[in-house]
């Protein structure tokens, strides 16, 4: 089937769904909204059977939904409309939230209902509760869809009268329709009453503008928007909004119950100067140097009720490090920490390590708003690349243990690189990678040009990092990127997960597996040293950040500050069957 996929951008669900489709064998082509002229060429050209549109923003052409089938995936309940839907279901507290996939129509959300699922609302960032149950939900539907619309066209084609299935018109007189239509939630319904709202409702509030807009209020005299909310289970104030302390970037601020963490603010834009988000301590700085940092210990519990970006837990002989940073950016001092917990964890009484990476992220590798805020961009990107390179030669050199990444949620550039480190790569299924750097004007390091052709072989290689298109988990194990998938219901995936990692801590031959793999590396060090692979890349990288022709500055700078080109990528755009590189592609 060829299938079109109309967004605003090729986010974490379009390419979920782009790798969904294509590991099912259909023809699938990507396009931008924004400009109508260019999608009417594409759809004349390229002649699609259906239009999904999992993440769209924009209305959509009358002549193009009137001549097509354009199936919306709306992030709602059942009658749900508006561009708030999952601001209103957190500050609304809703039990139960949904997906909905209607049919374009003249109204917007208004269309024919073409299928719908619920799930159960968990205390959760909006961005969280998107990367997670509408991702998932939307895929679901996705296929449900495209079911659908096969069993329409071939019961249509075998007898013309036949109205089998029929999508279903919008009646809010319907007991199962219990959504509404609902206005764009305004900074001044989204206000934190700090003498009044209770932790839980400023929790809910900053939660429900994550990632976007934030939630507009004043700190130290500057007006911020704030994200990233994190619940404090002991300190209290005697004065809301007191700051009380500071931790890893993030600031504690007393309620009128209790306190929360704010781990990200954002300056608000001052005549034509826009800033960006950032760690709360950068943000606030010197105005809060006098507030106590509220250190922890290298390995805090992973059940400790308070803000911690790194935590640990054992079970047996297995060992499990969290790492859960700001949409799985990792700057200079957070590669560092992590360093350092990896050298503690390794020196536990335990025989596997198991990296977890954090809540919604793996990894992403090395944190662009970081360099992006510093004052010399070129040496910030440096030094950064440097940390996170250390963190994955620990790996590569650990010695005493089996290493696992457990790839629970998605992973781009570096941090999709770092799982390579690791012995065993366990995915999530519905996990997407994304191992490539180009896409962002770079040549990359973490010494990908050692562990990805051990994983996929050369040629493979080549084509997964020249490409810049996402990689499925199950296609990730078809090439042998990962070792297994496990369920995409994380319940079930942690029980998978856990039963791996304790049979491979438990084997008899656990001592020879281990002897297997320091001979695999002695051999491979042999051969080609780790600081050889790692001295090629950084000659690449070098011309990246300071060569006369490097495109990163740009790219960056235009990914820090969300500017789109508004052009679809022509391998989105015309398809990617194969790649003509040289061998010289890779170091040798």
């Amino acid at each position: 089937m060829r299938v079109l996929l109309l967004v605003t951008a090729f986010n974490g669900l379009t390419q979920r769904v782009f790798e969904q489709l294509r590991l099912q064998s259909h023809e699938v082509r990507v396009i931008f909204s924004g400009c109508d002229d260019e999608i009417r060429d594409l759809v004349s050209v390229f002649r699609p059977d259906i239009i999904l549109c999992p993440f769209l923003k924009q209305r959509i052409a009358d002549d193009i939904w009137n001549e097509h089938l354009c199936i919306i995936i709306h992030p709602g309940i059942t009658g749900d409309r508006g561009p708030s839907s999952l601001d209103w279901a957190i500050l609304n507290r809703e039990s139960e939230w949904g997906v909905t996939a209607l049919q374009a129509d003249s109204e917007m959300d208004a269309g024919d209902i073409w299928s719908t699922v619920n799930f159960p609302m968990r205390a959760a960032s909006k961005a969280s509760l998107y990367r997670q149950e509408v991702t998932k939900m939307a895929a679901h539907l996705v296929d449900e869809i495209i079911d659908l619309f096969t069993l329409r066209a071939d019961t249509l084609q075998s007898n013309p009268l036949s109205t089998r299935f029929k999508p279903q018109a919008l009646d809010y007189s319907r007991a199962d329709v219990k959504g509404a239509l609902r206005p764009l939630l305004k900074q001044s319904q989204r206000a934190i009453d700090w003498s009044g709202d209770s932790t839980q409702t400023v929790l809910d509030k900053i939660r429900a503008a994550d990632s976007f807009p934030g939630v507009l209020d004043e700190f130290c005299g500057q007006p911020v928007y704030l994200y990233g909310a994190h619940s404090e289970g002991a300190l209290k104030g005697n004065i809301p909004k007191q700051i009380l302390g500071q931790r890893q970037g993030a600031i504690c601020v007393a309620t009128i119950d209790g306190a929360v963490w704010i781990s990200h603010l954002k300056r608000q834009k001052i005549e034509s100067h826009s800033f960006i988000k950032l760690p709360a301590t950068w943000v606030l700085n010197k105005a809060i140097e006098t507030v106590p940092e509220l250190g922890l210990k290298v390995l805090p519990d992973n059940m400790t009720d308070t803000f911690s970006e790194i935590t640990y837990s054992e079970s047996g002989s297995v060992g499990y490090l969290y790492f859960n940073f700001h949409n799985g950016a990792m700057g200079i001092e957070q590669c560092y920490r992590l360093l350092e917990a990896y050298e503690a964890a390794l020196a536990r009484d335990t025989r596997v390590l198991v990296l977890m990476g954090g809540d919604d992220f793996f990894s992403n590798g090395i944190h662009l708003n970081h360099i992006e805020a510093s004052e010399d961009k070129a040496e910030s990107s440096w030094l950064n690349i440097n940390a996170i390179d250390d963190l994955i030669k620990a790996i590569l050199e650990t010695r005493n243990k089996i290493t696992v990444a457990a790839v629970r949620n998605n992973a781009g550039a570096g941090g999709a690189m770092m799982a390579l480190a690791c012995d065993y790569i366990f995915s999530r299924d519905g996990v997407v990678l994304n191992p490539h750097y180009k896409a962002m004007g770079l040549y990359g390091s973490e010494y990908w040009t050692y562990t990805l052709p051990n994983r996929v072989g050369m040629e493979k290689a080549v084509v997964l990092t020249e490409s810049c298109l996402p990689l499925g988990a199950q296609a990730a194990a078809n090439i042998g990127f990962v070792d297994a998938v496990f369920p995409g219901d994380l319940t079930a995936y942690q029980f998978e997960l856990n039963k791996h990692v304790t049979d491979i801590a438990a084997d008899y031959q656990f001592e020879q597996l281990l002897e297997n793999k320091l001979q695999r590396r002695d051999r491979d060090e042999a051969e080609k040293p780790l600081a050889a692979y790692r001295q090629e890349e950084l000659l690449q990288m070098e011309l990246c950040f300071w060569g006369e022709d490097a495109k990163y500055h740009a790219k960056r700078y235009n990914f820090v500050h969300k500017v789109s080109c508004g052009r679809t990528p022509t391998n989105l755009k015309h398809g990617f069957n194969t790649l003509e590189v040289k061998a010289s592609s890779l170091p040798v």
